[in-house]
């Protein structure tokens, strides 16, 4: 017996001995993922979502900026720094049309997400603090651009857990690999690794693909749950002699998640089990199976599900946005308008909250060759932190409105601005919390989602 034992035994004995009987009486520990009832009146209770990564160009998808045709060629009256060397004004190779009985004005490239314009609450006034993908990435994520935090979803889940015990709380639909910052986007950080996301690269379309050992060849099924059972004996054991161990609990957890998956992934991520007419609904394509995929998951408890246009940066156009927007709005126009119709004919649109954006937007000025970002053809955008859009659908939004405006060039946002802590803080307020009391405490500070910012813009609450 070392010291420390000696000195743990003799000082911690008479409490061992009171607390044996319910170390016997608790055969698992308690499960972090289990439902909880949000503190406040919640409109929400699970979130989608669609993250179109690199950056979409608002001034091409949802602000119209007419001035730009008018100054086409030429020098705005606007100097703000970008990250590389841009020119005169870049009109729009698209033009805008008005939707539904809104009205709302948006791109010819998303004439089927304008169908559903009376479903949408554009923000048209975003702006973040950096234009780096990585920064800017880590603060639409996880609300900070250089510590570790974790994630919005990550937040969601610990605050709300899981109404669904077979399945992750918080699952991450990336195809392709990882995206810039990796897992880093959908981490725990130093929440318990429970609420951390689980990735599945949707490029893959058989089930032992998409989830690697969703399926035991070698042993029953109550032969795995035995062997569980005998590892979880030696973890208790484990932690009984050495105190509480974050990492060690999460691990527990995920042996009992993995196997408990085995049982009920292979329905959810199932295609084949959708209807022809679904099927027709959204179309082809990646983009079409992940909305499907998404919409499985909400419909079977998953809390929180983020949606990956690619794992590199596809949004990010520094040059041909004429081609390269177009095409990737073509990959997923049919299959978000799909997946929002189809939420809402199944009734769950009301409290699914929808979020459609990128970590950033692009600059109404040309991008010139400069650091090698582009090609030389002189017809992209730069990095935009100071103004961008995002829409928010379902989930107590107001419909069919627009929040919020950039200048009359789109270069930044001047009207009703919106902070990404500002658009946290909403969220979390639309999910039934305080964003300043929905906290966690680590090293000795209580940390939150929207640092020490951040402010509940009640325009877009119905």
């Amino acid at each position: 017996m070392t010291r420390r034992e000696l000195l743990h035994t003799m000082g911690m004995g008479m409490g061992a001995v009171a607390m044996a009987p319910m170390l016997d009486a608790a055969t698992t520990v308690p499960n972090p993922l289990a439902p909880k009832k949000a503190p406040l009146p919640a409109k929400a209770k699970r979130v989608i979502h669609l993250f179109m990564n690199g950056g979409a160009s608002h001034v091409d998808t949802f602000d119209p900026k007419p001035a730009l045709a008018k100054y086409a060629g030429k020098a705005i009256p606007i100097t703000l720094k970008t990250e590389r060397r841009t020119g005169a004004a870049f009109p729009s190779p698209f033009t805008f049309k008005r939707f539904g009985q809104s009205g709302v004005e948006i791109s010819e490239i998303f004439p089927q997400i304008g169908a559903c314009a009376d479903d949408l609450c554009i923000v048209r006034s975003m702006h973040t603090d950096i234009p780096n993908h990585e920064p800017s990435l880590m603060m639409m994520n996880c609300g900070e651009v250089r510590q570790i935090r974790p994630s919005f979803g990550s937040w969601v889940t610990y605050g709300l857990g899981s109404e669904n015990q077979n399945l992750p709380g918080f699952i991450v639909l990336c195809p392709d690999g990882l995206p810039t910052q990796g897992n880093q986007n959908w981490r725990s950080a130093f929440l318990p690794g429970a609420f951390q996301a689980t990735r599945i690269d949707t490029r893959e379309t058989q089930i032992e693909k998409l989830i690697e050992n969703i399926r035991n060849k070698t042993t029953s099924s109550d032969g795995q749950r035995r062997e569980l059972d005998l590892l979880a004996k030696l973890n208790r054991g484990h932690v009984e002699k050495r105190g509480d161990d974050a990492l060690l609990e999460a691990r527990v957890q995920s042996f009992e998640l993995a196997y408990r998956m085995q049982m009920e992934a292979d329905d959810a991520f199932d295609l084949t089990r959708e209807p022809e007419h679904i099927h027709k609904l959204y179309g082809e394509g990646i983009q079409a199976r992940q909305m499907m995929i998404a919409r499985r998951l909400l419909e079977r408890g998953v809390r929180f599900v983020q949606v990956w246009h690619g794992a590199g940066q596809p949004w990010d156009s520094h040059d041909d946005i004429k081609t390269n927007h177009g095409r990737l709005a073509r990959e997923c126009d049919q299959p978000i308008a799909a997946l929002l119709k189809d939420l809402k004919q199944r009734g769950m649109l009301d409290d699914t909250l929808v979020i459609w954006g990128g970590e950033f937007g692009r600059t109404p000025t040309v991008e010139l060759p400069d650091l090698g970002a582009n090609s030389g053809m002189v017809n992209g955008r730069d990095h935009n932190p100071y103004g961008f859009s995002m829409w928010l659908a379902g989930g107590g939004v107001k419909r069919g409105t627009v929040y919020g405006a950039t200048d009359e060039f789109g270069f930044a946002a001047a009207e009703n601005k919106v902070h990404v802590h500002d658009l946290h803080a909403t969220l979390l307020h639309l999910m039934g919390f305080d964003h300043q009391k929905f906290t966690y405490r680590y090293a000795g500070r209580d940390f939150r989602l929207t640092d020490v910012a951040g402010n509940v813009v009640k325009d877009l609450i119905a």
